[in-house]
């Protein structure tokens, strides 16, 4: 019966209901901080200096986005390893 708790117990149910209201909004808070500080700046001063990362702009010589890997000639020795 939810009347025969002891007085200890329901305090602790009615604080966990109250700060897990209070952990979503410093999560909240917390990504927003994150973002706003330390994300969007680096995202504005990469947009500012054209820095592409991922290597999204242009094309190659022959007008395809295909890039050939930098990797050692297959062997069978290699493929030995891999398996």
């Amino acid at each position: 019966m939810p009347g025969n708790e002891p007085v200890w117990r329901r305090l602790l149910n009615g604080w966990m209901a109250i700060v897990a209201r209070f952990g979503f909004v410093q999560t909240l808070l917390l990504l927003l901080l994150l973002y706003v500080f330390m994300i969007g700046p680096v995202a504005i001063v990469m947009a500012i200096a054209r820095q592409d990362q991922l290597s999204k702009r242009g094309l190659g010589d022959d007008g395809s986005a295909w890039f050939e890997a930098d990797t050692a000639p297959p062997d069978l020795e290699r493929a030995k390893l891999l398996s």
